[in-house]
């Protein structure tokens, strides 16, 4: 059977990865793409079976594919490093100001009828008073929840 993906690697890049592998700032995920990409070199012999490879460096069968196929298809550095975003993350739309209103709402007594603030409530009464547009509740929770703040 043909193989799609081939790992031969030059005596430049099998130093590269050996550094690497030896650093003490290279993180595991990395680590065992280096373990990987050693264990699949054609330029060693006869390689083991990507299921060996994948038992022996401590990933998936998978993550075994993906890193020979990243190697052969974008080669050494862009496989030893993890890939960037296309677009940033969304910020979060909870700013200090605002942040400071929902906890002093949180404080505050609850409304008739209520004996205490609820997560549902707040977030109902944050958008009533145009502190913010939208919120999910969850938002709400969260923000409580790094403050430390306890609706009981």
């Amino acid at each position: 059977m043909n193989k799609k993906y081939e790992v031969r690697l030059e005596p430049k890049e099998r130093e590269r990865i050996e550094q690497l592998l030896h650093a003490d700032s290279t993180s595991p995920g990395i680590r065992r793409r280096c373990l990987v990409l050693l264990l699949s070199d054609e330029n060693q012999g006869a390689i083991p079976k990507q299921a060996e490879i994948a038992q022996r460096s401590g990933v998936s069968d998978v993550t075994v594919y993906y890193t020979v196929k990243d190697y052969s298809t974008r080669g050494l550095e862009e496989t030893l490093c993890y890939r960037r975003r296309a677009e940033p993350a969304r910020p979060s739309p909870i700013t200090g100001e605002v942040e400071a209103r929902i906890i002093a709402l949180a404080c505050s007594e609850p409304p008739k009828g209520y004996a205490r603030w609820t997560i549902r409530l707040l977030t109902r009464r944050v958008i009533e008073l145009n502190i913010l547009e939208s919120v999910g509740r969850e938002t709400i929770r969260t923000t409580l929840k790094k403050q430390n703040l306890s609706l009981t």
